[in-house]
């Protein structure tokens, strides 16, 4: 299986996450800003920022380094082979590492303080049900759409699942522990306060369990190489004999 150098997926997944807090937060400032005293209204814009941004920000970073951005998206494909487990760890800290960066960033081009440690308190046991049920959903809908080949839908598909998400979960649907690190850095209408944390990616890691129980019973034949396609194909041939799957690289 050859597919782009480490470094570089490793930069492609610290930069899409990067964009991918900034997003989030950028828009959470703007829609409280524009919308004072609405929390309906200014949801709504911040949802409908993210579930957009997060499509084109898949399809930027995607090609390189599959447009993961998520530590349960690579430690679930990992899990059926799609991706090396070491480079799987590898991921993690870069995801981590971009969140808090486009945190940071978010701040700035609103003129706040580069960090300010969010307040906003969410580890209620409806906020904990609500982000195994979140990142449970999005792993299903990711793996349904690999294992069927329509990856190619992922982008759109993950993008409306979030923007959904963000009205159906009382937790507004982090569904990703490195977001949830990220957003502690930003004492804004998107935070979280860092004591909510830990609940938040234990919550998160108990749905992707559960999500990959579902998706081995649902879909069985799971193969590698299809897992290798999420969240968006990363090569520009695949070529299948067996078990074996050859992948060139952009």
């Amino acid at each position: 299986m050859t597919t782009a150098p480490l470094a570089r997926r490793l930069l492609a997944e610290l930069l899409g996450s990067a964009f991918l807090a900034a997003l989030v937060i950028g828009s959470g400032i703007a829609a409280q800003t524009l919308s004072p005293g609405d929390l309906g209204l200014a949801l709504f814009e911040n949802a409908a920022a993210t579930a957009a941004g997060l499509y084109t920000i898949i399809l930027m970073f995607g090609p390189v380094s599959g447009g993961h951005f998520n530590p349960v998206v690579s430690l679930a494909d990992a899990s059926f082979g799609g991706l090396r487990w070491r480079d799987a760890l590898a991921y993690l800290p870069a995801q981590v590492a971009g969140c808090v960066l486009g945190a940071v960033t978010a701040n700035g081009m609103f003129a706040l303080a580069a960090v300010s440690i969010s307040s906003h308190h969410r580890a209620s046991s409806a906020h904990l049900l609500s982000e195994a049920i979140a990142t449970a959903g999005l792993l299903l809908v990711i793996f349904s759409l690999a294992r069927t080949r329509r990856a190619n839908g992922a982008p759109a598909a993950v993008g409306a699942y979030i923007g959904a998400a963000y009205f159906f979960t009382s937790s507004a649907s982090f569904a990703n522990p490195a977001i949830s690190v990220g957003r502690m850095f930003s004492n804004t209408f998107a935070g979280i306060a860092p004591a909510s944390v830990p609940g938040f990616i234990a919550a998160q890691l108990v749905g992707c369990g559960c999500a990959i129980l579902t998706v081995r019973t649902l879909y069985p034949d799971v193969t590698p190489a299809e897992a290798a396609d999420v969240i968006l194909p990363h090569s520009e041939e695949v070529q299948r004999n067996g078990e074996r799957c050859v992948r060139v690289s952009p």
